[in-house]
């Protein structure tokens, strides 16, 4: 069985929060599992069913989020046999840490907690869990949903890979690939596909079912096929379909399928599959406590750009990992010089701003990760619906967020969130 959830966000699902976005949200309270009581019976009645007919719905989209594995094919992303890496515990009472929302109230940590539909929060300061909460049915072993930030995974294994000497990112695209010789990739460098700065015509559009978007959930077998289909049946054929429009290199253009080209060269060069390339290099030597797993295609294509599904903790370790500069658990596992090119050096802000998102100013983008280049040298990993690894060095914290927020798109909830992070790094060093 196969849910109506498309890799670059929801197409239906986002149609409906689009109006949300214009009305007044409902209360967290009332759209919580518990409440719902989607698919709790055995079997579930016909109000409690979450299948392909209602799997985009809201708030059905909140069952989903914990449950990707009992709608989509997956390809598991093994921990191995290595010993759990310890996670201490010493907690803070940063739940009741007050700060000015985006309206100029006064909310807390746990306040913003339940507004922002989450469904977990881990706060390491230091290394240590300060602040852990799940709601919604979460557990600390229950994989969620991450969308995007499948991206930052997949752009900083083609950073490392860059950095043996592996890939060229410098060199064409159809040095690696060669099948996309007739695509928008065709005179495309891999330095354009790994900061999104290629010029590929793929409009997301999500009530014109003639834009791509359609056509790649089509693909991906992620939505239904209408009647008479004619088109490409996986990812990586639907890629060669994609045409140039504008110049290569020009400015920031968020597209998930540069996401799935710079997965397919990662691939190409290991002659691994992404999701065994992730167990190998990242998974098993961080100790994880659970497997990870990612959602594929019909003929078992990971879609990089938004189908990892992972636990809290264990994304709390790869954030640490990352803030202590590609150490853990008595590992390297990324180069410190791949490290200091993304986070430090990062992306060009001035190319950032052809993206059109204001409501992440000063922002750039490298390595599908984003740069905030703010005085804390913050950056973070992001996915539709309230997914975010934030890391923030000056503070020494790293903020896991899971959740299913009704409004899909960041621009809605972006505002508070970074009022969140500030006021979690007073929190945490207090």
């Amino acid at each position: 069985m196969r849910s109506l959830l498309p890799v670059a966000a929801t197409i239906a699902a986002l149609c409906m929060t689009l109006g949300l976005q214009a009305q007044t949200l409902p209360p967290p309270e009332m759209v919580s599992l518990d409440k719902l009581g989607l698919m709790s019976t055995f079997p579930p009645t016909d109000a409690q069913r979450v299948d392909l007919s209602n799997s985009y719905k809201y708030p059905q989209l909140r069952w989903v989020m914990q449950h990707v594995r009992e709608l989509n094919p997956t390809h598991n992303i093994r921990r191995g046999n290595t010993a759990i890496s310890n996670l201490q515990v010493a907690s803070k009472p940063i739940g009741a840490f007050a700060f000015d929302d985006d309206k100029g109230n006064k909310t807390t940590v746990d306040d913003w907690f339940k507004n922002s539909y989450s469904d977990a929060v881990v706060v390491l300061h230091k290394g240590k869990i300060v602040y852990e909460r799940y709601e919604n049915q979460m557990k600390p072993s229950t994989p969620h949903l991450l969308f995007s930030v499948t991206k930052s995974f997949t752009g900083l294994m083609a950073a490392q890979l860059a950095h043996d000497g592996k890939i060229d990112p410098n060199a064409l695209v159809t040095q690696y690939v060669p099948e996309l010789a007739g695509s928008a990739w065709g005179d495309m460098k891999v330095r354009e596909v790994m900061d999104m700065t290629g010029a590929v015509r793929f409009r997301e559009v999500y009530t014109d079912p003639t834009t791509e978007i359609f056509g790649y959930s089509w693909a991906s077998g992620l939505l239904p096929k209408p009647p008479g289909y004619q088109g490409k049946t996986n990812v990586y054929d639907f890629l060669k379909t994609l045409q140039k429009e504008g110049e290569h290199g020009s400015g920031f253009t968020y597209r998930t399928v540069h996401s799935e080209v710079l997965g397919w060269i990662v691939s190409r060069v290991t002659n691994k599959h992404w999701a065994d390339l992730m167990s190998e290099s990242i998974w098993q030597k961080l100790g994880m406590e659970e497997d990870a797993h990612v959602i594929v295609d019909s003929v078992g294509t990971p879609l990089q750009g938004a189908g990892l599904n992972a636990t809290a903790r264990d994304l709390a370790r790869f954030g640490e990992m990352l803030r202590r500069g590609g150490e853990f658990n008595g590992q390297r596992i990324f180069a410190k010089a791949v490290l200091d090119d993304t986070f430090v050096k990062g992306g060009d802000p001035e190319k950032f701003k052809a993206g059109g998102m204001p409501f992440r100013p000063g922002y750039s983008y490298r390595n599908q990760w984003w740069m905030l280049h703010n005085a804390d040298g913050a950056y973070e990993a992001s996915g539709i619906h309230g997914q975010m690894i934030h890391i923030n060095p000056k503070a020494e914290m790293v903020v896991v967020k899971l959740a299913s927020h009704p409004v899909a798109g960041a621009g809605f909830t972006h505002p508070m969130t970074l009022r969140a992070w500030a006021a979690l790094a007073k929190a945490v060093q207090q």
